[in-house]
């Protein structure tokens, strides 16, 4: 498959814009030596940066740390002569959807798995999308579905979503596997919310003890991340549109999610100061559910929009299907009686 060159450039200038804009953090006392970047992490970055500025949560750092050890796992299936395959199904041409799928397809072809995308209408029916995930669940080449949401509003999202086979979901929004998420047991967790914890952990910004405020219930995001964050010891307080007097809830946060789907909904005026924000909205016009401005005047860190969630999370998409993809050929393998290293 030919090099998009004009891609890759443009992927590798952000990265060194992003890279480059990262300050250096020189702490006080001998832990902590000569100094190192803020990307890093540590007591004294989560307190803000000397000049006044919050600590700036970039995910692409993170997404390229994700990228090698799929590309590794890639190699590895590609000599058993398995080839990881995504198989993604739009329905109707929203244009942030678009967008997204773009982007997954980009990042399979940049990683060597492959991809399929099934483009339906609009006006498409339940039971026609219905039929096309059954058919994706049992064709064995294909190792992992996505299904893209936002969904047409006449489809049952959460009956669409349980039709994917659990092993081959993913993107973890499915019942089975959030169920099991929610149990504490091991599934393909939903790959925006582990997002969320991967750039908190990747950052060393703390979770256990403290309060977090997720803003959102959607099941695909606002609670299974609430339901991460409480399995990592955090007190989690879930908002959403008939929660009373939000701008006191939100000030009570040490962290806070923003997950509804409104740009520049959240205002730095609610924040508690040097709270950490995560910004997990996508919206027209590259704006997220935060008013950044306004909330990294207070933030101790905060996520960009774009560059902060989203890499993580197409990275986390792509690392669960090379996953799928290696447990399938693990499970082929033992029922022919081959031993794999």
């Amino acid at each position: 498959m030919p090099i998009a060159w004009a891609e890759v450039g443009i992927f590798l200038t952000s990265l060194f814009v992003e890279v480059t804009d990262m300050q250096m953090c020189f702490g006080e006392g001998p832990d902590f030596g000569g100094g190192h970047n803020f990307s890093e992490g540590c007591d004294r970055c989560t307190r803000r940066q000397g000049d006044g500025r919050p600590l700036m949560l970039y995910g692409r750092p993170l997404a390229e740390k994700i990228g090698e050890e799929v590309a590794a796992g890639v190699r590895r299936l590609k000599e058993r002569g398995v080839t990881p395959h995504l198989a993604v199904i739009l329905v109707g041409d929203n244009p942030s959807s678009i967008t997204y799928v773009r982007m997954k397809r980009n990042a399979c072809s940049r990683l060597g798995l492959g991809f399929s995308l099934f483009h339906l209408s609009e006006v498409t029916t339940s039971e026609e999308l219905a039929e096309k995930i059954n058919l994706l669940n049992q064709d064995p080449l294909v190792h992992g579905i996505l299904l893209q949401h936002p969904l047409p509003r006449h489809i049952d999202s959460v009956a669409a979503f349980a039709r994917i086979a659990p092993e081959k979901d993913v993107d973890g929004v499915g019942a089975a596997n959030f169920g099991h998420l929610s149990m504490g047991l091991t599934a393909y967790a939903t790959a925006t919310p582990a997002a969320i914890i991967d750039i908190l952990d990747y950052y060393r910004l703390p979770i256990e003890g403290r309060h977090a405020v997720v803003i959102g219930r959607s099941p695909i995001l606002g609670r299974p991340v609430a339901m991460m964050l409480l399995q990592r010891n955090a007190t989690v307080t879930i908002c959403h549109s008939h929660t009373v007097n939000l701008p006191a809830v939100v000030q009570t946060a040490d962290i806070v999610v923003a997950a509804l789907g409104k740009p520049r909904f959240v205002q730095g005026e609610w924040l508690k100061p040097l709270a950490v924000v995560v910004d997990a909205g996508y919206n027209p016009g590259n704006i997220g559910d935060v008013d950044f401005a306004s909330c990294a005047s207070l933030a101790s860190a905060i996520t960009p929009v774009p560059g902060g969630v989203g890499p993580v999370t197409i990275a986390n998409l792509i690392r669960n299907t090379v996953r799928a993809a290696e447990k399938a050929a693990g499970k082929a393998a033992g029922a022919r009686g081959v031993h794999l290293p």
